[in-house]
């Protein structure tokens, strides 16, 4: 199989699936896709840097692999790259069908000086939401420059995390459960900053140092 050929296969799998009747529950809730599988890192990230897929694996989400064979989680999301640059009838296949597929909100990535993807998706995908991921500090400006009536939603350079707890706030507004967890991983972060601080407190510095070292 060609490249080509690979990229076309992709094409009317999307374009099958937007045709399809499915439950919504059965469904993709957010899709990730990124510029180039060197963005991996990035947008779902490494032991050291978590990225978007720890942030949604850690609510609970499961990633969908195979349509007709979904996770069992209620919150599902895929990932895909579609590149704006080298296969842009992929990334405009992907976002004009993306509502119909089930898609709440898109997480879109991408990296260099030309980062269009995000941008892209956000105008063929609308009116679905898109949360920008610059995978660079260099791809800054052109992932937040859209122009008015073209709203994109941005997170800072590499901060795949947040987009994806991001999208996760939006889906929360309909579905009560995601919403608890959200609560709990909130009050999960103000417990440890308060562990932190009582600790640093009672031990004094040094103490504190020495535990940790």
């Amino acid at each position: 199989m060609t490249q080509a050929d690979a990229v076309s296969d992709l094409i009317a799998s999307l374009e099958a699936e937007a045709d399809r009747d499915r439950d919504p529950a059965d469904a993709p809730d957010v899709g990730i896709v990124m510029g180039s599988d060197s963005d991996l890192d990035v947008m779902m990230g490494t032991e050291d840097d978590p990225g978007a897929y720890d942030a949604l694996t850690g609510l609970g989400f499961e990633e969908l692999t195979d349509y007709d064979d979904p996770p069992e989680s209620r919150f599902t999301f895929e990932t895909y790259v579609t590149s704006a640059h080298r296969t842009p009838e992929l990334m405009y296949a992907y976002a004009e069908t993306a509502e119909a597929r089930g898609i709440d909100v898109v997480v879109a990535g991408a990296g260099g000086k030309s980062a269009d993807l995000p941008n892209m998706t956000a105008s063929i995908a609308y009116p679905v939401p898109v949360v920008g991921v610059p995978v660079q500090e260099k791809s800054v400006d052109s992932v937040i420059g859209m122009p008015t009536g073209a709203p994109l939603v941005a997170v800072d350079a590499g901060k795949s995390f947040n987009a994806a707890l991001s999208a996760a706030q939006m889906l929360a507004r309909e579905h009560d459960e995601l919403r608890e967890r959200l609560v709990e991983y909130h009050d999960g972060l103000q417990r440890s900053v308060g562990e932190v601080s009582r600790d640093l407190h009672e031990l004094g510095t040094p103490g504190f140092r020495e535990r940790d070292g």
